[in-house]
């Protein structure tokens, strides 16, 4: 389950970290305006995303890119939290934009769990998810 997850996440954060290339216009507009460098800003997170993603499937490196990944998901909140105050730049219903908040935290337990060594998942919450 646990492999599943990482590979999951990877391609998950690839995918994402490619859209800000091709659909550069959907990011600079959920982009909070107290934020400067708003077009450097876009590619940048879709380079980390990208790299991050691909390192979380090298074994040498997941565990530093999964810390990345948290690390770069909570920078990258406060455009979320900007879409959900604003609506309208997304069309979407309101449960579809809280649900998209949550999500976040979704990917930051999944990228979490990735940090931990398989045999320290044998605790509790290990006995049902590592696999």
């Amino acid at each position: 389950m646990k492999t599943i997850s990482q590979w999951l996440l990877a391609v998950l954060m690839v995918f994402a970290g490619v859209m800000h290339f091709i659909s550069t216009d959907f990011f600079l507009k959920i982009m909070p305006p107290y934020l400067p460098l708003h077009l450097e800003l876009v590619y940048l997170s879709g380079v980390f995303e990208i790299g991050l993603g691909i390192c979380l499937l090298i074994p040498r490196f997941s565990r530093f890119a999964a810390w990345g990944i948290i690390a770069l998901l909570i920078a990258v909140f406060p455009a979320n939290i900007y879409v959900y105050q604003n609506q309208e730049i997304v069309p979407a219903s309101p449960t579809i934009h809280l649900l998209r908040l949550l999500f976040q935290g979704v990917l930051i337990w999944m990228a979490f769990w990735q940090t931990r060594k398989s045999e320290s998942t044998s605790g509790y919450l290990g006995r049902y998810l590592d696999t």
